[in-house]
């Protein structure tokens, strides 16, 4: 017996293999758990509207002599805020936020002992977190955001 094989046939072929492609693809994003795709904010709309409050405090720790400092160790991470402001001024919140896993996210409240804040290591887990620090002293407000490896 010998099968006919045709430009139709090899059409059908190719579209049935492409389709089944996609929708592999459409699987995985839809039901397998380790594919997860959560968001950062939940409140992602209501967060925009402070938008331009969040860049006037960035501005405002831009104009700073000295930056926020941060450095691992195996005690944890070391944030160092300015000498020259007064630490007993400084109230605020520091926000460690994993893209990859929103569960591991926690928020610490400022408290210096010598212009120094120490995460401990045990509440940290290796890879990629996203520091924000809302900071103010007196009538001034601060943010400090940046990307970190622990």
């Amino acid at each position: 017996m010998k099968l006919k094989f045709s430009w139709g046939t090899g059409i059908f072929i190719a579209m049935l293999s492409f389709m089944i492609f996609i929708l592999s693809f459409v699987y995985k994003a839809v039901a397998v758990d380790k594919y997860q795709h959560e968001l950062v904010s939940e409140d992602y709309y209501k967060d925009e509207l402070h938008y331009q409050e969040e860049i006037d405090k960035l501005n405002n720790a831009g104009k700073l002599n000295q930056d926020i400092l941060i450095r691992n160790s195996n005690q944890g991470v070391h944030i160092s805020f300015p000498k020259d402001i007064d630490e007993s001024s400084i109230e605020g919140d520091i926000t460690f936020q994993r893209l990859s896993n929103e569960k591991l996210d926690f928020t610490e409240t400022i408290k210096l002992v010598d212009h120094e804040q120490l995460i401990p290591a045990e509440k940290m887990v290796s890879g990629k977190w996203i520091i924000k620090i809302d900071w103010k002293t007196g009538n001034n407000e601060y943010l400090f955001k940046d990307s970190w490896f622990y």
